[in-house]
């Protein structure tokens, strides 16, 4: 069952902007690059980068917790791992990730910028080697089928952006909800292929516009009244690696 590739993204700080890519190249049992390589601790998770362990995002300064997080613009240069980031109102700030003091420098911004929407003390904490800052503990890649979201979006008689479901592959030409069956099934990503290994239950994250900053849609509850289920997209893990570019043929193998 063929469809292609319309969009990819990489979120390099769990929570924030989502940056468009034109390809990527996936490896094989690695984490879509560049992707949750940072998080804002909200407060003390007991994350410990000396033994890295999955934390629940709720510790984190992300959608489903602070909707504000959405006005803040982030961008990315991955060669010297600085972020850029700006929000009405607020001076706009480069700043060094890979060093502590860009790190403190992003905390301070984002604690003026958020206030007492965040529970605080805010602190940036970098992935050590071989973690990321995921939803799940073996998060991957992330695939949505836009035709499932259009059924979201149906359902709620309005429009959805797709971003609200924070992806890296965004899948045109699946019919809609054929990825809930497709647990254990083989899927050429591109060049790569892999396995879906999981639906993704979705959160409050999804009610939040990518825009506006705003909970504004019931994403959660339509789901569930509509197709008494919290599901929408899959995780991938990718088992020979290969290019993925926009346009190219995501489908399930037999």
């Amino acid at each position: 069952m063929a469809g292609a590739a319309v969009r990819i993204a990489r979120h390099p700080v769990k929570g924030f902007t989502p940056e468009p890519l034109e390809r990527v190249r996936l490896n094989a049992r690695e984490y879509f690059p560049c992707d949750r390589l940072y998080a804002v601790e909200d407060g003390p998770s007991g994350f410990d980068a000396s033994a890295p362990a999955h934390i629940s995002k709720q510790r984190f300064t992300v959608l489903a917790k602070i909707p504000k997080v959405a006005r803040a613009r982030t961008r990315y240069d991955e060669a010297s791992a600085t972020l850029s980031v700006e929000a009405a109102g607020c001076a706009p700030l480069d700043a060094r990730l890979s060093e502590q003091e860009g790190r403190d420098a992003f905390a301070a911004w984002l604690t003026d910028f958020l206030g007492e929407d965040a529970s605080g003390p805010l602190r940036v904490l970098a992935a050590p080697a071989g973690h990321r800052f995921m939803d799940h503990p073996q998060g991957y890649v992330s695939i949505i089928n836009l035709a499932s979201v259009r059924e979201i979006a149906e359902r709620a008689a309005r429009p959805l952006d797709p971003l609200r479901f924070r992806a890296n592959v965004y899948v045109e030409g699946w019919p809609a909800w054929v990825e809930n069956a497709a647990p254990g099934q083989r899927v050429r990503v591109g060049q790569a292929e892999g396995r879906v290994f999981k639906t993704i239950t979705r959160c409050l994250a999804t009610h939040v516009d990518p825009t506006s900053g705003e909970r504004d849609v019931d994403v959660t509850g339509t789901l569930f009244t509509a197709f008494n289920h919290l599901l929408c997209g899959v995780y991938v893990e990718i088992e020979r690696g290969g290019d993925l570019a926009l346009g190219d043929d995501v489908e399930f193998a037999p």
